[in-house]
C-alpha cells in the first residue's frame, strides 16, 4: 500500500505537515512528543513489537544516569517530574579499593546529583506520553526498508510480510547506532562518518536484595577500578543493583568456567561475591556473551530540507560519560529551539541544527572515550584526587571562573565543546599555580636551611609548649 502524508503546498502550517520519526527508542519517542506538542501530524515508525506490551523487553538494558541536560529537555514537553519521581538520586561516586575499603568522590557541591532511572521503563513512559496528542500515530511492527533523498518515499516492512510506502514532509531519524536512514547519508558526497569499537565489552550482573533491603548503599554510583577493567553498580526501584562490568574481550574469553568466575571475582572483586551470590555469578556471567560497544561520528546531520539524525543514529558515544541518553534528549531540545528561531522552516532549521550540534557531539563523544580511561584508572591515583580536590575548592571560592569540567558536562547546559575549551584553558592555569606554588615552597626551604634565621636555642618540647599555650582558651 502507498500512503501519500506529506502536503505539498510549501505554505503549509505545521497543522497539515507529517514528521516521520523512524525508530520508537527514547529519542525517538521524545522527538514524537516536541514535533506533536508542535502541530505536526507525527508518525512513528518502529521495527520492534510494542514494549509496553512486551513480556521480554529485547535490547539494551545498560542503566540510565539522568542528568540536567536530560532533565531540561524532558521538562519542555512536561515529563520530567513523571521521570525523576522514578529514578534514584546519586550524590556520589563510591569507590571500592580491593581491600574493601569504600571512598565516596562527590559529583559536584552539596544537594547535586544524577538519577539512576530504569531504561525500559523511561521507553515506555516516553511512548504513551507521545501517544497523548492525537496527532501521533505509534506504528510497531515497522522495520525500514529503504528511503529515497529525492522524494523522501519510505519503504517498511510489516511483521506480516506486507511492504508499505509512506511519504512525509520531514524525515527524523532516530534509529540508533546502526541507523537504517544513515545508510542513505553515506550514499552523499562529502558526508564524513566514522566508527570505532573500543577493545572493550560489557557484561551485566544483578546484585539482589538483602532481606528487602538494598545489599549496597543505594544513594551512590559503585565503581571498582581495576586499572585495565572496571565494574560499577546503579540502584533500582526494586532495591537490586544493576552491575556492570567493562573489560577487553580477551580477558572475558579467558574466564570460561564457572569456577574461573569465582577465582576472578575473588582476586578483582572480593566483596561483591557474597552480595551477587556464587551461583548466581557463575550462572549470569554465562547467560549471555559480553556486548561491544561503538563510538559514532559523523556530519552533516541533516540532508537538504527532508532529513535529520538524531541521539545515536548522530552520534553514539560510549557510556562512561553517562552523556549518550542526554546529549540524545539535548538533540531534542536544541532542535526545537532552533524551530522557534527560523519559524519551524525545515530548509533553514536542519543546515542551522548541523552547525549548531556537530561540534558539541563530538565532544561529547571524544569526553566520553577519554572518561573510561579516568573511570577505570585514573581514579587510583593520588594526584588525579588531590587535583579534584584542588578543583572543587576552586570552584566553592570562586564559582563562577572555575567550575570542573564534570560539573559543566553533567549539571549545566554549557555547550560541551565549550565545556572542553574552558576545561584545557582552567587545566593550564591551575597546573601552572600549583606549580609556582611547589616552586616557592622548594625555594622557600632552601633559604630557610641555606640561611637560617637567628633564633633563640629552644628545643622542640619548649617550642611545643610555647604554642599549646598560645590555643589555650583562658
Amino acid at each position: 500500500t502507498t500512503m501519500d502524508y506529506s502536503t505539498n503546498d510549501s505554505k503549509s502550517t505545521s497543522k497539515n505537515k507529517v514528521v516521520a520519526v523512524v525508530g520508537g527508542g527514547l529519542v525517538g519517542a521524545l522527538n514524537a512528543c516536541y514535533f506533536a506538542k508542535r502541530g505536526f501530524q507525527v508518525e512513528v515508525f518502529e521495527s520492534r513489537e510494542d514494549i509496553r506490551q512486551a513480556k521480554i523487553v529485547k535490547g539494551r538494558s545498560i542503566n540510565l544516569a539522568l542528568s540536567h541536560r536530560g532533565r531540561q529537555a524532558l521538562k519542555q514537553v512536561g515529563m520530567e517530574d513523571t521521570i525523576v519521581s522514578k529514578g534514584i538520586p546519586m550524590h556520589s561516586r563510591m569507590i571500592h579499593s580491593l581491600n574493601g575499603t569504600q571512598s565516596p568522590i562527590p559529583y559536584g557541591k552539596k544537594g547535586q546529583y544524577i538519577l539512576s532511572v530504569d531504561r525500559a521503563n523511561l521507553n515506555k513512559e516516553l511512548l504513551s506520553a507521545a501517544e497523548t496528542y492525537s496527532t501521533t500515530k505509534l506504528n510497531f511492527a515497522h522495520k525500514l526498508l529503504n528511503w529515497s533523498t529525492e522524494t523522501g518515499a519510505m519503504t517498511f516492512l510489516r511483521a506480516d510480510g506486507t511492504k508499505e510506502e509512506i511519504q512525509a514532509d520531514l524525515i527524523v531519524g532516530c534509529d540508533g547506532a546502526f541507523s537504517a536512514i544513515r545508510k542513505q547519508f553515506l550514499r552523499q558526497s562529502r558526508f564524513n562518518f566514522s566508527q570505532t569499537y573500543i577493545p572493550h565489552g560489557y557484561l551485566e550482573l544483578t546484585m539482589p536484595p538483602i532481606n528487602g533491603e538494598f545489599a549496597m548503599k543505594p544513594n551512590y554510583l559503585h565503581i571498582w577500578p581495576r586499572n585495565t577493567f572496571m565494574m560499577i553498580a546503579l540502584p533500582n526501584l526494586d532495591k537490586t543493583f544493576t552491575c556492570t562490568l567493562f573489560m577487553p574481550f580477551d580477558e572475558f574469553e579467558n574466564v570460561t568456567t564457572g569456577d574461573q568466575v569465582i577465582e576472578f571475582f575473588q582476586k578483582y572483586f572480593p566483596d561483591t561475591i557474597p552480595l551477587i551470590g556464587a551461583d548466581a555469578l557463575k550462572r549470569d556471567y554465562f547467560r549471555l556473551p559480553a556486548q561491544a560497544m561503538v563510538s559514532v561520528k559523523c556530519s552533516p546531520y541533516h540532508l537538504s530540507d527532508k532529513c535529520v539524525l538524531m541521539g545515536d543514529a548522530a552520534h553514539a558515544v560510549v557510556p562512561f560519560y553517562g552523556q549518550g541518553m542526554n546529549a540524545g534528549f539535548e538533540d531534542c531540545l536544541v532542535f526545537n529551539e532552533i524551530m522557534d528561531q527560523l519559524n519551524e522552516d525545515f530548509s533553514a532549521v536542519l543546515p542551522e541544527y548541523t552547525r549548531v550540534r556537530v561540534p558539541d557531539d563530538h565532544a561529547i563523544a571524544d569526553l566520553a572515550m577519554y572518561n573510561y580511561v579516568e573511570m577505570r584508572s585514573h581514579v587510583n591515583s593520588k594526584w588525579f584526587l588531590f587535583r579534584k580536590y584542588v578543583d572543587n575548592t576552586l570552584h566553592m571560592i570562586m564559582p563562577r571562573t572555575v567550575i570542573p569540567l564534570y560539573t559543566m558536562v553533567t549539571f549545566t547546559r554549557t555547550r560541551y565543546h565549550e565545556a572542553v575549551k574552558r576545561w584545557h584553558w582552567q587545566d593550564k592555569v591551575i597546573n601552572q599555580g600549583l606549580l609556582c606554588v611547589a616552586a616557592s615552597v622548594v625555594g622557600g626551604s632552601y633559604l630557610l636551611v641555606r640561611y637560617p634565621p637567628n633564633m633563640p636555642n629552644i628545643s622542640i618540647e619548649q617550642l611545643w609548649t610555647r604554642l599549646q599555650a598560645l590555643k589555650s582558651p583562658f
